[in-house]
Order: structure tokens, then C-alpha cells, then sequence
């Protein structure tokens, strides 16, 4: 199976929770999920990558093998360690077909890309799921399910310069990172929330607990952070 988008569009999160319900209906016999990139699979010398990805499948049976930016496996040269992975990849998969699930996920044209630069992974991964980017309604809602999680509240005049700052960031979804860098926003707002409240007397509770249209701009202004996992 192969998940396409860009990061932070919920493609870990819906693995995690497709191994649970696989293991709900008995398809996996543990039903968890492991989840790795290029660095977990390659080694750096002949004959240990074969190794360490059998390693990586054996931690994975009976649940969920999650393969991060797998392209990376395949765009370096067909000299590079990345294709011993792959073929030892792909036997395993056939191997212990019955116990379990192998899913990749990564840009949606690398990922086309990856799938065909080999026929057998043609053949063993035909569906794709596209994740979409998160619109600036959705990253709204994010936010405030953040703050109700925690207790805090957005000031009356903090809700438009949250949808100006989203539909801003918005527009370089890979360097924002969609739901990633709503949580990024809400903790850097926190942190200036919480400089803004250092300077000043005593407070009430629901000073303590506001954020306000000044703290999001703020936070907004500060470097992003690095949204690749």
C-alpha cells in the first residue's frame, strides 16, 4: 500500500490506527506499527543492509512495516545500497504475506517514481491512497481542538490573525507541514504567551489561560521548524 503527501497530512496517524483495526479483525496477530526511513533499512557496508532490513521486518511481524520518504531507497543510483533493501524488502513481503503489512509513503511523484523503478514493487504495491493537504479551515480546527485540549482559549481578535497566518503559511504546504506545523504554531504561541505574561503583574486565570492575536504574530515570525520525520 502506498500513502502519498506531503508531511503532515496524517499519513503515520492512519497506519497506526489501520494496524488496530487489522489486528480487530484478525487479518495481523499483534497489530503494531514500526515505522522507518531510509536510515533504518541501509547500511553502510556490503551485505548489513540486507541485515538490518530483515531486522526491521522481523520487529514489524504480525503488524504494521511503515517506510517513510521510501524513494529514498531507489533515487540514489542503481550502485547504492537503497536496492538491496528493496529486494530484501520484497522477499520478506512474500515470505510472511500472511502476518504482514508493508506500507510506504512519501511525495506523491517520488512515490510514483519508487513504485516504478522495479516491477516487483509494481506488483506488490497497486493502491494508492492520496493524502491531501489540510485547508485553512481544517488547520483552524486543529488549533482550537489544541487549545481546548489543553485549556486555553483564543482571544476574540486571535481568530482572524490565526486564519491570516495559516492562509499565509499555507501556501508552502511542504515547508509548513499542514498539521505538523499547526502543532508547531500552537507551541511556539504558548512560549510567547507565556514571555508576554512574565512582564506583567498579577494575573487571573483567564489571562493565564488566553492567547492572544499578539502572540500568534509573534510565533508566526519565528523560523519553522524542520517539518521532515
Amino acid at each position: 500500500m502506498v500513502f502519498s503527501g506531503n508531511p503532515g497530512t496524517g499519513k503515520t496517524t492512519v497506519a497506526r490506527i489501520m494496524s488496530r483495526i487489522y489486528r480487530s479483525l484478525d487479518i495481523l496477530s499483534k497489530g503494531h506499527l514500526v515505522e522507518v526511513d531510509r536510515s533504518g533499512l541501509v547500511a553502510g557496508y556490503v551485505g548489513q543492509t540486507a541485515l538490518k532490513t530483515q531486522e526491521a521486518v522481523q520487529k514489524a511481524l504480525g503488524g504494521v512495516l511503515f517506510i517513510d520518504e521510501a524513494y529514498a531507497l531507489t533515487t540514489r543510483g542503481p550502485q547504492d545500497y537503497g536496492q538491496e533493501a528493496v529486494e530484501t524488502l520484497l522477499k520478506a513481503m512474500e515470505d510472511h504475506r500472511d502476518d504482514l503489512i508493508v506500507i510506504v509513503a512519501g511525495y506523491i511523484e517520488l512515490m510514483e517514481e519508487f513504485v516504478e523503478s522495479n516491477p516487483g514493487l509494481e506488483s506488490r504495491f497497486n493502491r494508492f491512497i492520496h493524502f491531501p493537504d489540510y485547508t485553512v479551515e481544517e488547520m483552524m480546527g486543529i488549533f482550537r481542538m489544541r487549545c481546548d485540549k489543553a485549556g486555553y482559549t483564543l482571544a476574540p481578535e486571535a481568530g482572524d490573525e490565526l486564519k491570516r497566518i495559516l492562509a499565509e503559511k499555507s501556501k508552502d504546504s511542504i515547508g509548513f507541514g499542514n498539521a505538523r506545523g499547526v502543532r508547531n504554531l500552537f507551541e511556539k504561541a504558548l512560549s510567547r504567551q507565556a514571555n508576554r505574561l512574565a512582564a506583567m503583574g498579577q494575573l487571573t486565570r483567564e489571562q493565564l489561560m488566553e492567547i492572544r492575536a499578539e502572540d500568534l504574530e509573534d510565533a508566526s515570525a519565528e523560523p519553522e521548524k524542520d517539518t521532515d520525520i
